[in-house]
């Protein structure tokens, strides 16, 4: 990801008594990336270093104060396109276009039913646990967005976090007033579909198209593996019932037989990605004990509870009640920093 990920790093960290400098360095980022926006930066480190700041500060926000001085600017190249969209759909949709110019582990997807679209966020990295700061850094950065777009007076219906709420909800309600939902089914934001077809009044289309042409002039980044773009997927389709290798292969734009062709390439296969898939997204939903685990269970794919049981005590060597009265998940996040 691009060191533009850790602006106003520096300065959250000094408000909360951490030495920057220091925890940088703990995690193997040269400090120069706080000063050039364009370095790359391993995002599993970016993600380890949020979540021991917020852990070492004592501060569950950490994430989300960082969010709360985020410019559009921070988006890089991609910025100017966004600006100058006609609509936030079509701002929306340059974030996804050119996810990898932005931050290639983050995943948005929208999806629309009837007058209400929810547009989550997916982080695509194994082993972090929850991510909670990560993420509420993502969704801060997005409701920012929005509002850069639509103007400080817009509001969301809701914004979505898959964890538990912080003791103190202060500067949640200070960026996103009383709309925040905790032990949500996902990650994200949802809005009115007016919000996403209302016109931008910053909008200028002779600038789009050149924003758009330099983005498309810049080198193609390395190509991803096949399986990284199936993972994806998988993130984003399995809660919605959409896992089939079928539409997997139809969503990607390939057929179900040079789908498995390609995987078997590259050494992998489908059956194996979706079920690590399965297995971070269980961590995530049995960990939320405020998740009935029949939702849990449809969440994964499984139409019968008694089938997720069963997968869930052969994955992990009990069974998920019992996982999740011992509080296997927490130890789990506790461990990976």
């Amino acid at each position: 990801m691009r060191g533009a990920t850790l602006s106003n790093y520096a300065e959250v960290a000094g408000q909360v008594g951490l030495d920057a400098a220091g925890m940088l360095k703990r995690f193997g980022i040269d400090r120069r990336v706080l000063v050039d926006q364009d370095a790359r930066i391993v995002a599993e480190g970016v993600v380890d270093l949020l979540e021991a700041s917020a852990l070492e500060s004592g501060c569950e926000t950490f994430g989300l104060r960082m969010a709360e001085s985020r410019r559009l600017s921070d988006f890089g190249a991609v910025s100017l396109l966004i600006t100058h969209q006609a609509t936030m759909r079509d701002a929306l949709m340059s974030v996804v276009a050119y996810r990898q110019l932005v931050n290639p582990a983050l995943v948005v997807e929208v999806e629309e039913h009837d007058d209400i679209v929810v547009v989550r966020e997916e982080l695509l990295l194994t082993g972090h646990g929850t991510m909670r700061q990560s993420y509420e850094l993502a969704i801060g950065v997005l409701y920012r967005m929005f509002r850069t777009v639509l103007g400080p007076r817009w509001r969301a219906l809701s914004a979505n976090f898959a964890h538990a709420p912080p003791a103190d909800l202060t500067v949640h309600r200070r960026l996103f007033g009383p709309i925040c939902e905790f032990n949500s089914d996902f990650h994200g934001l949802t809005c009115g579909r007016a919000d996403l077809d209302a016109p931008n009044p910053s909008a200028d289309p002779n600038l789009a198209l050149l924003a758009e042409r330099y983005l498309r002039s810049l080198p193609a980044t390395e190509e991803r593996p096949l399986s990284q773009d199936v993972q994806k997927t998988l993130y984003l389709m399995l809660p919605i019932g959409g896992a089939a290798i079928g539409r997997v292969a139809a969503n990607l734009g390939l057929n179900e037989r040079t789908l498995q062709r390609r995987l078997a390439a590259e050494g992998a296969d489908f059956a194996g990605l979706l079920n690590g898939i399965r297995r971070e997204l269980a961590v995530r939903y049995v960990a939320n004990a405020a998740l009935p685990l029949s939702r849990a269970a449809d969440l994964l794919g499984y139409a019968r509870q008694s089938s997720f049981s069963r997968w869930f005590a052969e994955e992990f060597g009990q069974s998920a009640t019992a996982w999740r009265q011992s509080g296997a998940g927490r130890k789990a996040d506790f461990l990976n920093l």
